[in-house]
């Protein structure tokens, strides 16, 4: 949180002026962001950044204010009428030009035969208006709330006390699976105490809550590098209002290891700070060196080289650094903070128990006196016997479906064996394709059969076709029946 001292007899506008500036600095300051990268976001010279940041460190905020002017006071009286004339004109939208505010002003006084301010003078005014005001006034709420409202930080007293998670699209091309170009996401759970990474997980598809749960089960468990020790149960899981960290399977499995689940204001993904600088590191200090690095603006390379085998190697050896060195904020290496005064983690009964709840979706099922059907497939298992007819909760791997586990009121009774894939391993992705596939084999029939049919059965194009096509009538009989027939 900002202290405005010495800032209290001051102007609102120069205020708020030396709040922004602060706010533009802010990266540099506390973060170890180059100049030059702030002079690039906000398109401000270097030069400025340099002597706001020397005026800072020697004066606090009161050396971001503007140096007051020796001739203040002095100018052409003004009245309130026109002042505030001036500032409508300058609040209105689409946002004008000074210099087309000032033609107005003009051609007012001009109207009720005054003379009008000079340019300087309307220049001032306006330069006076609170820079808050004005983005409320030209970019709305949104803007306003993102630039000026009060921020709330959370900050974490101990190790695992809050885990912040998200994802984000790396800007490094790689070469997938089917041998193509393709950019990887990395999933990303810090810890916020200590800004100690307790686990990632890179991948090429869309995030969702599977790739949240691979990440969640490698920050929980130990590791089997020693150099890397974090790990434990949370108190508090903190994300954003994403589909995959807002589905029935994370909320479940944050319930089952009684992790607090708390996700930031909808649309204002403010408070993960930590987080997303953690992304800027990792773009800074470890892609740019590597081949297939392409920034935002540039142009992808024809064939990239690097596997996502190849990314995760060196993801391991950047972390094993970032554990190792100190961070600007708090002044201690991330695993050492971890560590401080001998931190022992809350852990899962096991792996197993972990894998139960993480790798594994939930359903609800009737046995059958056949066993229970799930997906198109029977499984079985003669424990089950005793059970026909009772509702079960089952949990199944969509990565091996050979087998589920069957719970009873929350009792594990036993794993039923799909006999179809009891000795090969086949994935929920496995099945459905072979649907699909098996649904398009079917259509390419029917649309086989029908085309015949439609050849066969289509109607005639001329009168010899009508003829040949035409029913065979029989032949009139010569037999008179009736008084009127010929």
């Amino acid at each position: 949180m900002i202290n405005p001292s010495g800032l209290t007899s001051l102007p609102e506008a120069e205020r708020e002026r030396a709040l922004q500036r602060f706010k533009i600095l802010r990266p540099f300051l506390e973060e170890g962001v180059p100049l030059t990268e702030v002079a690039t976001t906000h398109h401000i010279s270097v030069s400025t950044l340099k002597q706001w940041a020397l005026k800072y460190r020697k004066h606090g905020l009161a050396g971001l204010t503007r140096s007051p002017r020796t001739d203040r006071g002095k100018r052409r009286c003004i009245t309130k009428e026109i002042t505030e004339l001036i500032e409508g004109l300058a609040l209105q939208k689409p946002k004008k030009t000074i210099a087309a505010i000032y033609r107005q002003v003009v051609h007012v006084h001009q109207e009720i035969g005054q003379k009008p301010p000079s340019y300087d003078t309307v220049y001032a005014i306006i330069r006076n208006i609170s820079p808050a005001m004005l983005t409320l006034a030209h970019e709305g709420s949104k803007a306003y709330k993102d630039m000026y409202d009060l921020l709330y930080r959370r900050e974490a007293k101990a190790p695992n006390t809050i885990w912040q998670a998200d994802h984000t699209l790396l800007d490094i091309w790689l070469i997938n699976e089917q041998g193509k170009a393709a950019r990887p996401w990395l999933t990303v759970i810090i810890d916020d105490y200590s800004r100690a990474i307790a686990g990632y997980h890179l991948f090429f598809s869309a995030p969702s809550a599977r790739q949240t749960a691979l990440a969640l089960r490698q920050a929980i468990w130990r590791k089997a590098n020693p150099g890397w020790q974090i790990c434990g149960i949370p108190e508090i899981l903190y994300t954003d209002h994403g589909s995959d960290f807002t589905s029935a399977h994370i909320e479940q499995v944050c319930a089952d290891l009684k992790i607090q689940l708390v996700f930031s204001q909808v649309g204002q993904p403010r408070g993960r700070g930590k987080v997303e600088r953690f992304f800027r590191t990792v773009n800074q200090m470890l892609l740019m060196h590597l081949e297939g690095y392409t920034p935002e603006g540039t142009n992808p390379p024809a064939l990239p080289k690097l596997t996502l085998s190849d990314l995760s190697k060196e993801f391991e050896r950047f972390l094993h650094h970032y554990h190792q060195r100190s961070h600007d904020e708090t002044e201690q290496p991330p695993q050492e903070r971890w560590l401080f005064k001998g931190f022992l983690p809350q852990m899962p009964s096991s792996l197993e128990a972990l894998d139960l709840l993480l790798l594994t979706v939930i359903k609800s099922r009737r046995i059958r006196r056949d066993g229970i059907y799930f997906q198109g497939l029977s499984y079985i298992d003669p424990l089950l016997a005793n059970y026909v007819g009772e509702e079960v909760t089952i949990r199944y791997d969509p990565n091996d479906m050979a087998e589920i586990r069957v719970f009873y009121h929350d009792t594990f009774l036993c794993r039923a064996i799909c006999q179809q894939l009891a000795t090969e391993s086949v994935t929920l992705k496995d099945i459905l394709a072979a649907r699909k596939q098996r649904r398009r084999d079917l259509s390419k029939i029917i649309d086989k059969r029908l085309s015949l049919v439609d050849a066969i059965l289509k109607p005639p194009q001329d009168n010899q076709d009508t003829e040949l096509l035409s029913p065979i009538t029989a032949p009139k009989s010569k037999l008179k029946r009736y008084a009127s027939d010929d």
